[in-house]
């Protein structure tokens, strides 16, 4: 593993954790399927080498991250 695969590695963890942190403000009801969810988003990627597609993917779970952010924030949660 090459000090770029290293930093790609560390972002998509940085999304995921920050993404199972964004579901615990999730109303009850929709917090298991939030995170089996996030889950499997991850598992269905795992074994992409493609650099320039795992760059696509993490942009697409940040841009995807932060609307779930704002909708939970508009609901109150």
């Amino acid at each position: 593993m090459d000090l770029q695969d290293f930093l790609l590695r560390a972002r998509v963890l940085r999304l995921y954790r920050q993404a199972l942190r964004i579901s615990s403000r999730a109303p009850s009801s929709a917090r298991d399927e939030l995170r089996q969810t996030l889950r499997q988003e991850m598992e269905n990627n795992k074994n992409c080498n493609d650099k320039q597609r795992i760059r696509y993917l993490i942009s697409e779970g940040l841009d995807r991250l932060k609307r779930l952010d704002e909708m939970l924030d508009m609901q109150g949660h």
